[in-house]
């Protein structure tokens, strides 16, 4: 399965999960598939990367329009990145 995941850092309407959605679709993602968060990416909480992650199994794939919609810096990033998804027991 082809997970998307997209975050636009400014909830106050100025910015769009548009091209990301676009791309993301673009990419084979399924649009119920889709996750998406309107936060600014220096929260660690955010719901809809949670859901995404309890959705994955192995051998899914998660495709985002840039990496840096993962992580706001290459420590977090990594963090984000070595972070195992909660499995279907949790």
């Amino acid at each position: 399965m082809l997970a998307g995941y997209m975050l636009v850092p400014k909830s106050d309407g100025s910015q769009t999960t548009d091209p990301q959605r676009d791309a993301l679709l673009e990419a084979g993602v399924d649009e119920a598939q889709l996750y998406e968060d309107l936060a600014s990416g220096k929260k660690d909480d955010r719901p809809g990367l949670a859901a995404c992650f309890k959705t994955l199994r192995d051998g899914d794939t998660l495709i985002m329009w840039k990496l840096d919609r993962l992580g706001r810096n290459l420590h977090h990033l990594v963090i984000q990145s070595t972070t195992s998804p909660p499995t279907a027991s949790d």
